[in-house]
């Protein structure tokens, strides 16, 4: 299961935070059924609290450490390379490459 393939209602276009926190607790759900762990066996594997699971499972919020955590033991980091993928490209090398080089303005000089 993908983050984000359960139903997302969108305000101004853009779903709501609730509804990504419900999303992203269900995936952590279904990953942890799919790999037959109870949420004691995750929290442990992950080193969070059983807390941490129920809350993020039930759609309630969390810390961004806890979240990467129980990720990393559920073996999805491919969530996180998807979320912040590495930089390749300096952006300032993207916008020097856009720009136009410059060039130079010549004057001939006048012989009276």
């Amino acid at each position: 299961m993908s983050i984000g393939e359960g139903q997302l209602r969108e305000t101004n276009g853009r779903a709501a935070t609730e509804d990504w926190e419900q999303s992203i607790g269900d995936a952590i759900r279904s990953l942890r059924l799919g790999a037959g762990l109870n949420q004691a066996q995750l929290a442990e594997r992950a080193g969070v609290s059983i807390g941490s699971v129920k809350g993020i499972e039930q759609g309630k919020g969390s810390t961004l450490r806890t979240i990467i955590r129980l990720v990393r033991a559920l073996d999805r980091e491919d969530w996180l390379d998807s979320l912040a993928p590495r930089v390749t490209v300096s952006p300032l090398d993207m916008l020097r490459s856009r720009q136009e080089p410059r060039q130079r303005v010549r004057h001939t000089r006048r012989r009276d």
